[in-house]
C-alpha cells in the first residue's frame, strides 16, 4: 500500500496541522510505503513572498521531523524538487472538463474569503491529481473537507485511462473520521488564516500568553459549568494531556470551584511538555541543517525515480513519446 499526502508551507504549523495532518501522517509511516511532500508549489497560490516560501518551507521539514518523522521509513520531499509533476499536471489538464473544475468548493470558499482569483486557484485539483496519480498511491488520507479533491483526481484518472488507455491506478481516498477537531482561542476552527492558532513551536512567553487570551464566557468560578465539555481549554486539553487528567479538570469545571486563570495555566503546562521532546529535537536540526537537506534531497531523488516511470506511462499512452 503506497501512501501519499501533503502539507502546504503557509505559515508555522499549529496545534491543528499536528492533529489533523501531522500526528495521522506519522502514525501512518509504519503501515504502508509513505510518500509526504511540501506543497510548495501550491503555496503559490495564496503566499508571494519568495523568503517566505522559502524560511516555511524548511520549518515544515523541521516541524516534521521533530515531531516524529522517520526518513528511513518516508519518502519525504519538497514538490518543486520534483519537477515531472508540473508535466503531468499539464497532460492531465487536457481531459480534465471545465464543469467538473467549477464545482469544486475549495474554490469557490476561498474566493468568498477574498482570496483573489487565478488560475492556479482554480486549476489546484488538477496539480493535486497530478501529486496523487504520479506515484501511483492507493491510499489518500484526508480530512472530510479535503473528500473533493480526491474525487477529481479519480475522475481525472478514469477519464485519461477512457481516452488513452489503463495508465494511472484509481486512488482510494482514507477519511479520517476519528481526526481531532481543534478549535483556535476564539472558539472558531483553528487555523492560520483566522489568526486564532497556537503554534507548535515557538517562545514560551507569548505561547503562554496566547493560551491565557482564550475566550472564556463571564461566570464566576464557583458557577458550575454543565458544559465543560464545550470549553475551548477542555477540548484543548484532551489533546496534550492524559485523559485521566483532562477528565479531572472536566469534572472539576462542570461541578463548579475551579477558575478559568487556573485552567488555562494546567492547560499551558500540558501543552509545553507534551512537545518538550520535539522542541529539544527540532533544536537538535537546526544546528544541522545540512542534514534536513539531505533527507529532501534524497527523498526527492527517489520520489523522481518512480515519478519519471509513472509520466512515460502517460507520455507513451498520449503520444507524446
Amino acid at each position: 500500500m503506497r501512501i501519499l499526502s501533503g502539507i502546504q508551507p503557509s505559515g508555522s504549523l499549529h496545534l491543528g496541522n499536528y492533529f489533523g495532518m501531522m500526528k495521522p501522517a506519522i502514525e501512518l509511516q509504519d503501515q504502508g510505503e509513505a510518500f509526504y511532500f511540501i506543497a510548495n508549489y501550491h503555496s503559490m497560490t495564496s503566499l508571494v513572498d519568495p523568503q517566505a516560501r522559502r524560511s516555511n518551507t524548511l520549518d515544515v521539514a523541521l516541524d516534521f521531523l521533530a515531531c516524529g518523522l522517520n526518513p528511513s521509513k518516508t519518502v519525504f520531499f519538497r514538490q518543486s524538487d520534483v519537477p515531472e509533476v508540473t508535466e503531468l499536471a499539464w497532460i492531465l489538464t487536457t481531459v480534465t472538463p471545465m464543469g467538473l473544475l467549477e464545482r469544486c468548493h475549495s474554490y469557490k470558499d476561498k474566493i468568498a474569503r477574498g482570496i483573489s482569483p487565478s488560475h492556479g486557484l482554480f486549476a489546484y485539483p488538477v496539480l493535486m491529481a497530478a501529486d496523487i496519480l504520479l506515484y501511483d498511491s492507493n491510499v489518500v488520507p484526508v480530512g472530510r473537507d479535503q473528500k473533493q479533491h480526491v474525487e477529481v483526481t479519480r475522475d481525472i484518472a478514469i477519464k485519461f485511462n477512457e481516452t488513452y488507455g489503463q495508465t494511472f491506478v484509481i486512488p482510494e481516498e482514507r477519511i479520517r473520521e476519528d481526526v481531532a477537531s481543534v478549535p483556535g482561542i476564539d472558539g472558531q476552527k483553528m487555523s492560520k488564516s483566522y489568526g486564532n492558532a497556537i503554534e507548535i513551536f515557538g517562545e514560551e512567553k507569548p505561547l503562554r500568553k496566547r493560551i491565557m487570551s482564550l475566550v472564556m464566557d463571564s461566570r464566576s468560578p464557583q458557577e458550575p459549568k454543565p458544559d465543560a465539555d464545550k470549553n475551548i481549554a477542555i477540548q484543548l486539553l484532551k489533546l496534550v494531556a492524559p485523559p485521566e487528567v483532562s477528565k479531572d479538570y472536566e469534572d472539576r469545571l462542570r461541578a463548579g470551584g475551579l477558575g478559568y486563570g487556573d485552567l488555562k495555566k494546567a492547560l499551558f503546562e500540558h501543552y509545553w511538555n507534551s512537545f518538550a521532546a520535539a522542541r529539544a529535537k527540532r533544536a537538535e536540526l537546526v544546528a544541522d541543517l545540512p542534514y534536513v537537506e539531505r533527507v529532501l534531497a534524497e527523498g526527492a531523488a527517489k520520489a523522481r525515480t518512480l515519478a519519471q516511470k509513472v509520466l512515460k506511462r502517460a507520455r507513451i499512452a498520449s503520444g507524446l513519446e
